[in-house]
């Protein structure tokens, strides 16, 4: 099963086949720069190899993002990950270079949390992010995360943790405004 498509994005699966894409996107030093380094081409291939796995295990993982006409623009999905010595389900996404700032990692991300609450069912919803990158905190808030906690360990000292409680009739829009009420004379 896969998130629905969006406006303007459809999610597939990553498969071998897409090697040459998640080795131009993992390994461009502009989109991973807030990891400890760019990734090989070997390290691309364990990455599609891990998301695999876990389409097989869990029956999700990180997607391929895509336009509906087929152009790659990077991937956007859901992994467990262990944040202080706990498993928790997080939404992550890298989005090319050149196409970075229009809105494609919000509308991905938004579809990965709509597919974790409508299929999954699931309770609780995160992103890790580097303390650094205000595009990718941007995004999830955009989403409806707020800040969490900090996540001590792994490759970088400290990461944000940002979430969201996930309810079946939430829908995620901001409530709109009441009208003002005056005093009676």
């Amino acid at each position: 099963m896969l998130p629905n498509e969006t406006a303007r994005l459809r999610l597939r699966q990553m498969t071998s086949a897409d090697l040459d894409y998640m080795s131009a996107l993992l390994g461009d030093p502009g989109v991973m720069s807030y990891y400890a380094a760019p990734k090989s081409r070997d390290e691309a291939a364990q990455w599609i190899a891990w998301n695999e796995a876990n389409y097989s295990e869990h029956g999700y993982g990180l997607w391929i993002v895509e336009t509906h006409d087929g152009e790659f623009l990077g991937d956007c999905g859901l992994t467990w990950q262990e944040v202080n010595g706990r498993s928790e389900l997080e939404v992550g996404y890298h989005i090319r270079g050149e196409f970075q700032g229009r809105g494609y990692a919000t509308e991905a991300a938004a579809a990965c949390r709509n597919f974790a609450r409508d299929e999954l069912h699931a309770q609780q919803l995160i992103a890790i992010i580097h303390p650094d990158n205000a595009s990718s905190r941007r995004v999830a808030e955009k989403i409806g995360m707020q800040p969490l906690e900090d996540h001590h360990g792994g490759a970088i000292a400290v990461r944000t943790v940002l979430g969201m409680q996930l309810g079946a009739t939430q829908d995620f829009r901001l409530p709109e405004p009441e009208p003002p009420t005056y005093p009676a004379n």
